[in-house]
C-alpha cells in the first residue's frame, strides 16, 4: 500500500515544473481547441452551480450544496477542459520561465479566448435551464429561479450600495476564491491516479463555494440566468459590480498565492544555506 502511494504521489518540485509545462501547453493550444475546451468548462460549471443551488433549496442545507458542487469542477478537470481561473494561474508561469514563444500578447490571447468560451458555455446553460424551469417561458420558474435572482441582486446592487468598499470586498472574495480553486488545480496534479486527483480537489472547491467566495465563471452562469428570469439589475451592474472585480481578484488569488508561490519556492528554489561546522 505504501509503495502504491509513493508511486502515485508527485513531489512538489516535480509539481512546480508540471505547472509551468501546463501553462506553456495551454498557450500553444489552437484557437479552436481553446474555445471548445473553455466552452465545455463553462457549461459544466454552470450545471454544477445550478445543481448545488437546487440541492441547497430542496434540503434546506447550504452545506449539502457545497459538498456536491465540486462534482462539476472535478468532471471538467478530468476531461481536460479549461476555466479562466485555472489559466490565470498557469499560463503566466510559462511567461515567467521564458518559454519559447510565450509572450505577454500570447498570455492575453489565451485569457481572452478562455473568457469567451467560458461565457458562451455558461450562458448556453443559463438559457436552457431558464427554458426548462418555465416550460418555454410560459410559467413561473419557482423557488430555484427566485433564489438565483436574489443572489444576482445581492452580489451586484448589494455591493454597489457600499461603494468603493463594496467593490474591494468582492475583489477580495475573488482573491480568496481562486486561492482555493487554484490550490485544487495544483493539488490534483500531486497525484497520478483519478481517485487521488478527485480527493485532492474536493476540499478547496467545497470551501470556496460554501464560504460564498466569488468565482468569475460560476458568475457567468448565475447572473445571466438571473437577468433572463427578470432580475432587478442590469448587465452593466453585473459587469462593473461583479464580473470585473471578481475576475481581477481571481487573477491575483490564483497567480500570486498559488502559481508564484509554487514557482518561487519549488521551481526556482533559493540556494541552500551554508552551515558552519
Amino acid at each position: 500500500m505504501s509503495e502504491q502511494m509513493s508511486t502515485d504521489y508527485v513531489k512538489p518540485n516535480e509539481l512546480a515544473k508540471a505547472l509551468v509545462d501546463a501553462g506553456e501547453s495551454k498557450v500553444r493550444l489552437s484557437t479552436r481547441d481553446t474555445l471548445i475546451r473553455a466552452y465545455m468548462a463553462g457549461a459544466i460549471l454552470g450545471l454544477a452551480a445550478m445543481f448545488a443551488i437546487t440541492v441547497s433549496i430542496n434540503t434546506g442545507s447550504p452545506l449539502a450544496g457545497a459538498l456536491l458542487f465540486p462534482v462539476g469542477f472535478i468532471l471538467l478537470y478530468l476531461l481536460g477542459f479549461d476555466l479562466l481561473t485555472g489559466v490565470f494561474m498557469l499560463v503566466p508561469l510559462a511567461l515567467l520561465d521564458k518559454r519559447p514563444g510565450v509572450t505577454v500578447s500570447q498570455v492575453l490571447r489565451n485569457w481572452g479566448l478562455v473568457f469567451i468560451g467560458n461565457f458562451a458555455g455558461a450562458v448556453t446553460v443559463a438559457f436552457m435551464m431558464a427554458f426548462i424551469l418555465t416550460f418555454g417561458f410560459t410559467t413561473s420558474a419557482g423557488a430555484v429561479a427566485e433564489k438565483v435572482g436574489h443572489i444576482g441582486m445581492a452580489r451586484t446592487l448589494g455591493y454597489e450600495s457600499h461603494g468603493t468598499a463594496g467593490w474591494f470586498t468582492i475583489f477580495m472574495r475573488g482573491i480568496l476564491c481562486n486561492w482555493m480553486v487554484s490550490t485544487g488545480v495544483a493539488a490534483a496534479m500531486l497525484s497520478t491516479s483519478a481517485i487521488g486527483k478527485i480527493f485532492a480537489m474536493w476540499m478547496p472547491i467545497m470551501l470556496f463555494f460554501y464560504m460564498g467566495f466569488e468565482h468569475s465563471v460560476v458568475n457567468m452562469f448565475l447572473f445571466p440566468f438571473a437577468l433572463i428570469m427578470g432580475g432587478n439589475f442590469t448587465f452593466g451592474d453585473y459587469l462593473l459590480w461583479n464580473e470585473l472585480p471578481t475576475a481581477l481578484g481571481n487573477l491575483v488569488g490564483g497567480l500570486l498565492f498559488v502559481g508564484l508561490m509554487m514557482y518561487v519556492t519549488h521551481y526556482k528554489t533559493a540556494p541552500k544555506r551554508e552551515l558552519s561546522l
